[in-house]
């Protein structure tokens, strides 16, 4: 059975914005807003699989010290249009990416991004690609290479049914997306299955690193990350070509970080002291 996004969207009762693309999709854009007005915003990009809700726990502590929360669905994800686990091309995802950083620099002065695993990417390439000023760069679980073991490998039938799938449907999802501790199982919203064209989307060796990216960066990782080390996310940090940059390990947490209030000291830290 379909989800049935519009009503979702419609039935939704908590704080959100919606963006209206330039070829007349919506993308959604839940929100954790501070108690005292603000006009400094943190905008959250989901990992592959989830969608802006299972970050509540980012949202609530952000909006705890002074900024606004902003989750975005991507295009294909949560209550956001377009097919489940699909994007058109590389270019759509950074014009959906780029629209929506000119839709909050309209409300809010000060604005970051918060990257979580896929997100990091999307974070960088939001960085890359956009005109706005985009004031810092928060990126939680990534690293420039998988541990060994993690995903894998599709047999070659499946490659084949996958290859021929992209040809002639390309976009129909067909591959199933698993590792061992994943989480979503029980929430209908989670994504499980990609097209191929979303799954060559990004990556951390198509990103460009050519310009230096002048806001603060800081990047961390789970101590028992499943996909990354911590020597892998560190470096990935040293490829970023930025002069502010901090690096952090989050004791005890895996991929799937529990965004306890001891994790969050780090990053709160880091915003007061740059953005107090």
């Amino acid at each position: 059975m379909g989800i049935d996004v519009k009503k979702l969207r419609e039935d939704f009762k908590e704080p959100y914005d919606l963006v209206s693309t330039s070829d007349g999709a919506t993308l959604f854009l839940r929100k954790w807003e501070s108690k005292s007005s603000s006009n400094k915003a943190v905008l959250i990009l989901h990992g592959i699989t989830a969608y802006s809700g299972p970050y509540e726990m980012f949202g609530k502590a952000i909006s705890k010290v002074g900024f606004t929360a902003v989750g975005l669905d991507l295009r294909g994800h949560g209550l956001s249009d377009g097919i489940r686990g699909d994007y058109p091309s590389k270019e759509r995802l950074i014009s959906d990416l780029v629209e929506t950083i000119s839709f909050l620099r309209k409300k809010y002065s000060t604005l970051l991004i918060l990257g979580h695993s896929l997100g990091v990417l999307t974070a960088l390439i939001t960085k890359r690609n956009s005109n706005e000023k985009i004031d810092g760069l928060i990126l939680l679980s990534a690293g420039k290479t998988f541990n060994p073991g993690v995903y894998k490998n599709p047999s070659v039938l499946q490659k084949l049914k996958i290859l021929i799938s992209s040809i002639f449907f390309p976009s129909k999802p067909v591959i199933n997306y698993y590792r061992e501790g994943i989480s979503g199982l029980d929430d209908p919203l989670f994504n499980f299955k990609y097209t191929l064209r979303f799954m060559r989307l990004a990556s951390v060796q198509d990103l460009d690193f050519s310009e230096e990216i002048e806001c603060p960066v800081i990047l961390g990782v789970g101590e028992h990350d499943e996909i990354f080390s911590v020597e892998s996310a560190q470096s990935l940090l040293d490829e970023i070509p930025c002069e502010d940059k901090t690096f952090f390990i989050m004791a005890g947490a895996k991929h799937a970080v529990e965004f306890t209030e001891e994790v969050f000291e780090e990053i709160k830290s880091w915003l007061s002291a740059k953005f107090s």
